[in-house]
């Protein structure tokens, strides 16, 4: 049987015309299993992540239904490659090509400025204007340009904008 794994003894007879039986003679086929299962990554072998979410891995299969095994961790809280390896043995004992995945962390979310006060603000002829500024929800310091000159009546506007480590600049934010 070529299905199942193990020795299996064959035994050749025959007999003449005239009843005459040969000597029987045995045969022992052992059946072996010496090949190595087969990897598939559900989904793709490199992945963008975003920082700060939530990864959920896609896994892998092995092709005679093993459990393949995953070994790595995604950090999602560091940018960076974070890699994951799938590895499955049969119950033969052989060993599949490991496959790995790549995860990358990246941070492409704007930082979000919020006024601290109101967006238009009156202000007194000749009285000194401190502005309540701004900030931004991830922490970075927020940039103002722009001066109010409370010496001259008139409308000024301030801006106020922030550029996170990653890059990412928010929308500019301005006080009138």
């Amino acid at each position: 049987d070529v299905n199942t794994l193990g020795a299996n003894t064959l035994t050749y007879s025959v007999t003449d015309a005239s009843g005459n039986a040969a000597t029987s003679v045995t045969r022992t086929v052992t059946v072996t299993d010496t090949t190595a299962p087969v990897i598939t990554l559900s989904g793709s072998a490199t992945v963008t992540h975003e920082l700060g979410a939530t990864y959920t891995d896609a896994g892998a299969t092995a092709d005679s239904g093993e459990t393949v095994t995953t070994t790595g961790t995604v950090d999602v809280n560091t940018l960076g490659a974070n890699t994951l390896t799938y590895s499955v043995t049969d119950a033969s004992g052989n060993a599949a090509t490991s496959v790995t995945r790549t995860v990358t962390v990246t941070d492409t979310v704007a930082p979000v400025i919020t006024l601290s006060g109101s967006a238009t603000v009156t202000h007194e002829f000749t009285t000194t204007y401190t502005d309540a500024g701004a900030t931004a929800d991830s922490g970075e310091t927020v940039a103002t340009a722009g001066t109010v000159d409370a010496n001259t009546v008139g409308v000024y506007t301030l801006t106020y904008s922030v550029t996170d480590a990653s890059g990412n600049a928010a929308n500019a934010v301005t006080r009138t």
